[in-house]
């Protein structure tokens, strides 16, 4: 049977070619992924009994060699016993023989002239005569029975050679057909798994436009204060009631290390340097010899304390006297690897920032926080660190004044230090205030935007054509470059009513919080939507560059 009787196998060739992935939108991506799990669907459907078939064949392939080594034995073994047999016949025919010959000599010897001339008396002679005719009788006897058992043996060893030759004619019966049904199963699990490498990368490439609407920037703080944008704000007036916004707990960040506003809180607390660091990367900063000079991309070699590090602009110098300790240490001990590596260090948000100009003219509170801790690292940890994470971190749980969820969020430190990221609506392209809107003032939506969105879940949870679920507004702000024909709101809720039932109104929504710092669930109408998912079909279906940046968040009603 050749592969090409699957009917799958044309659809690679015309609809699953991934060559140009890094080039195709989001329409394209999703259509090529849906295709191509049907594909792969019916591709597992169409070879399974070809499986099943090989797997028997490979049994009674197995079973047929064992038997035939179970007749191979037995032959032999009844070939030794033939030959014991006709050696122990031989044997018996010899002496037979030899007892035929005396006795007829003896015969010979008693007739009657014979025993009226011995002096032997008649009745020795009759005894004589008698055991020499039951010698004979036992002769015959054990002739007769070792001729039967070869006999016997010679047709069993005729009856094992027959059905060798049976069972190795059927196992090359069934290795022909095995060598068949076994290319096939070959052929259709390579093409498998070409389906499947297809998948993973349109999985990449479709990953890739979400979190251009998720974030994948992760941002420090910077030399200045975040700007703070009132209309981001959760007591923003939208003038429409009623209003839905997704608010992220942080923006998008790593959620390791330090945060830099929690930073700032726990100083404003009364927590020194060391318990700051203690804290954030469980461990206090040890001395080490920094002397020498440091490669810097773009700019060269540098002295790397009185140079590199005053350069640093990754903390306002307006920050807690601790705080900037902290982040002197943190920023240090990073480069640091660096430096006894010796390779280059990058001047942005990649490594962290470094300014020529304020390596000129360091402000004062930042010369001293350099100075005082001069040769402090963190040993054997990357001391990664960002702006805001929400109040919570992979490295440490809830970064809060109890040291639990209990008291978040009020007592979460990046509160307490007024982090205008901590819980934020976002409606801009970028991170900064003044990037593209697409027209947006705020990132509230009408009921109507909102139940779009629950109905783009229920498209890309049911079944439907996920290649249309994207923002209305994607001819006017496209994200990350994508294109393609989004449903219209009306078009949306009839590919909902479709796969399992369009939303219509939303009479109650909140949120719940898992334990381990993300959103582990969006109640609607009673309904429970998994975070992971609703923040998805968010991101995908909300109009403009409206988006959920974190896997914490919540949602807010007005």
């Amino acid at each position: 049977m050749a592969l090409l009787a699957f009917p799958v196998m044309p659809v690679f060739a015309q609809e699953c070619d991934a060559s140009n992935i890094s080039q195709m939108n989001l329409e394209a991506l999703t259509r090529i992924s849906a295709t191509c799990n049907a594909a792969l669907s019916q591709m597992e459907a169409a070879v399974r009994p070809h499986v099943d078939e090989l797997q028997k064949m490979d049994k009674a392939i197995a079973a047929f060699q064992a038997r035939i080594k179970q007749v191979e034995a037995g032959v032999a073994q009844k070939s030794i016993e033939i030959a014991r047999g006709e050696k122990e016949l031989e044997g018996s025919l010899i002496l037979a023989s030899e007892r035929i010959r005396k006795f007829y000599i003896r015969s010979y010897k008693a007739n009657p002239m014979y025993l009226f001339f011995s002096s032997t008396s008649i009745g020795s002679v009759l005894r004589t005569m008698g055991y020499q005719d039951a010698a004979v009788n036992e002769d015959k006897k054990v002739i007769t029975q070792t001729a039967v058992t070869v006999k016997s043996l010679e047709d069993k060893k005729a009856a094992l050679e027959r059905e060798q030759a049976t069972l190795a004619a059927l196992k090359a019966d069934t290795d022909k057909r095995a060598i068949s049904v076994r290319k096939l199963v070959a052929e259709a699990t390579a093409y498998q798994t070409k389906l499947r490498g297809v998948l993973t990368a349109v999985t990449a490439a479709q990953q890739a436009i979400l979190t251009a609407r998720s974030g994948t920037f992760t941002t420090s703080l910077g030399d200045v204060p975040l700007a703070d944008d009132p209309n981001a704000a959760p007591n923003y007036n939208p003038g429409f009631s009623p209003a839905f916004a997704g608010f992220s707990f942080g923006a998008y960040t790593h959620k390791k290390g330090m945060s830099q506003y929690g930073a700032k809180g726990r100083a404003q607390q009364g927590q020194n340097a060391n318990q700051i660091l203690q804290a954030y990367y469980g461990k206090t900063p040890v001395s080490k010899d920094t002397g020498g000079d440091i490669s810097v991309s773009g700019i060269g070699s540098m002295n790397f304390e009185d140079r590199y590090m005053m350069g640093i602009a990754e903390m306002p110098a307006s920050f807690p006297a601790e705080a900037l300790k902290a982040q002197a240490i943190a920023a240090r001990s990073y480069a640091y690897r660096y430096k006894t590596q010796g390779q280059s260090i990058c001047t942005t948000q990649s490594c962290q920032v470094f300014s020529s100009s304020k390596a000129d003219n360091p402000p004062g509170e930042w010369r001293e926080a350099v100075q005082s801790t001069r040769g402090q690292v963190i040993e054997d940890v990357v001391t990664y660190y960002s702006s805001t994470t929400g109040g919570y971190l992979l490295t440490m749980g809830w970064d809060t004044t109890c040291g639990n969820q209990g008291c978040w969020t009020s007592g979460a430190y990046e509160s307490i230090a007024g982090s205008p990221w901590f819980y934020k609506g976002w409606y801009t392209a970028d991170y900064y205030n003044n990037s593209a809107k697409c027209g947006k003032t705020s990132p509230w939506l009408t009921q109507d935007e909102f139940i779009d969105i629950l109905n783009a879940w229920r498209v890309l949870t049911g079944g439907g054509d996920a290649s249309r679920v994207l923002p209305t507004t994607l001819s006017s702000c496209p994200i990350s470059g994508a294109s393609g024909n989004p449903f219209s709101i009306s078009e949306m809720r009839a590919e909902a009513n479709a796969h399992g039932g369009a939303f219509t109104s939303v009479s109650s929504v909140s949120v719940s919080y898992s334990t381990e710092g993300y959103t582990s669930a969006v109640i609607v109408n009673g309904q429970s939507i998994p975070g992971d998912q609703f923040k998805q079909a968010f991101n995908l279906r909300a109009p403009g560059y409206i988006s959920i940046r974190s896997s914490l968040f919540n949602i807010e009603r007005k």
